[in-house]
């Protein structure tokens, strides 16, 4: 049996149909015979016979023979039962083999019925007849009828219906509702013709009146489409947004959502509220909904970018090149949202750049340091005067992209009000299983998130929300050595301070010596906002000069620098050369980078009353508390001392809060160097959380500790034994300058500091 494929042909049980010798052998690659058998089979598309495949044909078929070959170049196939297509073979010589199975009719349809419905549909086609030359000649041809399907097929050259409308006729099993689809099909093509040449004869029948309005619609849709392009200048406004709609590849929800706002729009015309909707409309139709194309992305270029743009960082830089593989071999966004946390000034959110830069995509910053509302996350609600977007969706707004790269600067500067928690309303935006159908309140129909890459900043996570720091991978930004911060202003900070004041490389030389006195005695961060500032300050003071008409070229030494800075130098902690008992030298963690301190004790005259001073916060206290109780035990022969005197512990610079467990052992050091009069090196330093048990516990921020012990002049530092992996993200030249003794005990920090019990 011969295999017939179709497409945007209608086919019907029992119905004549005609068809051009030339295509059905150029088809089926044979030639017609009288009599045949085959079986049609309706593609999906409309392919060549070299282009079939066994997934090419619709699962539903019609048996047919050949009922007649014309000498005019056409066949007539007569049509019988339905088929179901079990399965198909194509194979090389773009043959078709099919295993059918008969499909029986539902014979729901009555008679009567049938014969009042093929009158009707007569009567329609003989008056439509008549506007045509032949329309006498037709109306024998038209009387030859037998069912509303050889109507319907006669008619199908004729037809706009698509190929997926013409097949869901051959797919119903009932009769009668098959009846209705194909009398549908009929007058709505009817009314469509109708209205290109007698657009003023309106049908009285109700369901006549209802294909006439589907018509009449389609053919406004298509003569508005060509005035647009006639004369462009001349488009109203509300057509633009049709045309903005039409075009901007919305998905279904937010398709519906538009055209239900568009019509409001047009009904409401110059009212009050047509600038609300204008507006949303506006915003929503020039959203970027359609899904960008994954760009091939290369390490080395990637690697390349990074490098350039910024100095050191070779940790960040390797976890981001990991996450540009893993992105790179899935071709889709993947992997966790970085959270890059660190001191100001090391390069946070400029890395966010050259991430984008490396990816070849677009960049977007969002600011959501202060955010008190939900609603600056998911925007507000379209009932509320002054309604706007989220930053999130503004952002995705303006860089005009579906897959940018999004900086979420400063996340630990969210804090929560009776207008909600903002960082509540980011857990979905940041959440890969939520946000590929975020919600804004503004726009109230889902968006795709899950194409932008995300990366949050912040300076510190105490105040981050733990459900929200578990969505995120933190990166630790380390603060800047001397050495990397003089790579930095020499590479990028100085060269583009000069830019940006029209500095030419022969009018400014700032030397070596002094950018490095500037880190050193003008700076006090752990990166390098403070140093960028200063060498603004710089090119500013030569920019004056060039104005003035003086010198054409300045040369910055440190001999000069004092007068072209105009600024003192800074004063920073730097170990005395006394030591005195009772004094030892911490280390402490600040968001601009590490400091040490002085813990300080004296014992006066009392009832062993414990005086805590410096500003200290709640845990600092009780580490000072425990210190006194792990004294008393360790020294039990001096308890006596602390009951009979007053104990002052004091942390100079009290304008400045602290607080953290991490020094524990510094306070306890210091009791005992108090309680046994002896002095311990300033040069001596320690960072550690004490237990009661005297156990020394890990601390955080440890490569900012140690800068700092190096920059005041420290040769020793007493660190927790749990804390040694993390001296791999020390600098070398920091390591190599200090002797790092790594404890588990605080008994071993004073057998060390010679303050044995």
């Amino acid at each position: 049996m011969n295999v017939f494929p179709i497409y945007n042909i209608l086919v019907v049980p029992d119905a004549n149909i005609y068809i051009k010798t030339d295509t059905y052998e150029k088809v089926t690659g044979r030639s017609a015979v009288a009599d045949d058998k085959l079986v049609i089979v309706v593609a999906k598309e409309d392919l060549k016979r070299e282009e079939f495949a066994s997934d090419s044909f619709y699962p539903i078929g019609l048996r047919a023979t050949i009922a007649e070959v014309n000498s005019n170049g056409f066949i007539m196939l007569r049509t019988s039962n339905r088929v179901n297509i079990d399965d198909v073979a194509v194979y090389r010589d773009h043959t078709i083999d099919l295993t059918i199975s008969r499909r029986n009719d539902i014979n729901d349809l009555d008679p009567e019925e049938a014969r009042r419905k093929l009158y009707s549909v007569k009567t329609a086609m003989m008056k439509f007849s008549e506007s045509f030359q032949w329309g006498q000649a037709a109306r024998g041809f038209i009387a030859q009828w037998n069912s509303i399907g050889e109507a319907a097929v006669v008619m199908s050259p004729w037809m706009l219906s698509s190929n997926s409308e013409r097949y869901a006729v051959l797919a119903e099993d009932s009769v009668a509702k098959r009846t209705e689809l194909l009398e549908k099909l009929i007058y709505e093509n009817l009314e469509m013709n109708k209205v290109n040449r007698e657009a003023e004869h309106a049908q009285e029948e109700d369901h006549q009146k209802i294909y006439r309005e589907s018509a009449i619609r389609k053919q406004m849709e298509y003569l508005q489409r060509e005035l647009d392009e006639m004369n462009p200048e001349n488009v109203t406004d509300i057509r633009k947004l049709e045309i903005k709609i039409e075009e901007s590849g919305m998905n279904e929800t937010a398709r519906k959502e538009a055209d239900k706002v568009l019509s409001r729009l047009k009904h409401e015309g110059q009212g009050a509220e047509s600038a609300l909707l204008y507006d949303y409309l506006d915003f929503l139709a020039g959203l970027p909904w359609k899904k960008e194309k994954p760009k091939d992305i290369s390490l080395d270029e990637a690697a390349k970018v990074l490098d350039e743009e910024h100095y050191g960082l070779k940790k960040v830089k390797e976890r981001i090149i990991q996450q540009i593989a893993v992105m790179s071999l899935k071709r889709q966004q993947s992997g966790s949202i970085l959270l890059f946390v660190g001191a100001p000034g090391t390069g946070k959110t400029s890395i966010g750049q050259s991430i984008a830069k490396a990816l070849q995509r677009e960049y977007v910053r969002v600011s959501l340091g202060g955010a008190r509302d939900e609603a600056d996350i998911r925007g507000h609600r379209r009932t509320y005067i002054g309604a706007m977007p989220g930053r999130i969706m503004d952002g995705i707004s303006k860089c005009g992209v579906s897959n940018p790269v999004m900086v979420l600067d400063e996340v630990d500067k969210l804090y929560g009000s009776y207008n909600g928690d903002p960082a509540s309303a980011l857990l979905e935006v940041l959440d890969p299983e939520q946000n590929s159908t975020f919600t804004d309140h503004y726009l109230n129909v889902p968006y795709d998130l899950s194409n932008v890459l995300f990366i949050c900043t912040a300076n510190s996570l105490d105040s981050i929300p733990e459900p929200l720091l578990n969505r995120m991978e933190v990166i630790q930004f380390q603060g800047y050595t001397p050495i990397e911060k003089l790579q930095i202003a020499k590479r990028h900070l100085l060269p583009k301070a000069m830019r940006s004041v029209g500095l030419k490389d022969e009018q400014l030389s700032v030397t070596d010596e002094a950018i490095e006195t500037i880190i050193t005695d003008y700076t006090r961060e752990g990166g390098v906002r403070g140093l960028k500032k200063r060498l603004e300050t710089l090119c500013r003071t030569e920019a004056v000069e060039l104005v003035r008409g003086g010198s054409s070229s300045l040369t910055v030494t440190p001999e000069n620098l004092r007068d072209v800075l105009e600024d003192h130098p800074i004063p920073h902690r730097h170990v005395p050369e006394n030591a005195r008992p009772g004094v030892i030298t911490g280390l402490a963690w600040t968001p601009v980078g590490g400091e040490i301190l002085y813990i300080e004790t004296l014992l006066t005259k009392g009832t062993g009353k414990l005086t805590i001073t410096g500003r200290l916060g709640d845990v600092m206290k009780e580490s000072a508390q425990i210190a006194v109780s792990l004294v008393k035990s360790v020294y039990p022969d001096k308890a006596e001392l602390l009951e009979k005197n007053d104990l002052h512990i004091h942390v100079p610079d009290g304008a400045t809060p602290k607080d953290g467990p991490s020094a524990g052992i510094a306070l306890t050091s210091a009791i005992a160097s108090l309680l046994n009069g002896t002095p311990v090196s300033p040069a001596v330093a320690m960072t550690g959380e004490v237990s009661l048990r005297g156990g020394v516990n890990p601390i955080g921020g440890l490569p900012e500790k140690l800068m700092a012990a190096q920059r005041a002049g420290v040769k020793k530092v007493f660190i927790p034994s749990d804390n040694i992996e993390d001296l791999r993200d020390v600098a070398e030249e920091v390591r190599s300058s200090l002797e790092i003794i790594p404890v588990k005990e605080v008994s071993e920090v004073l057998n060390a500091l010679e303050l044995k019990p």
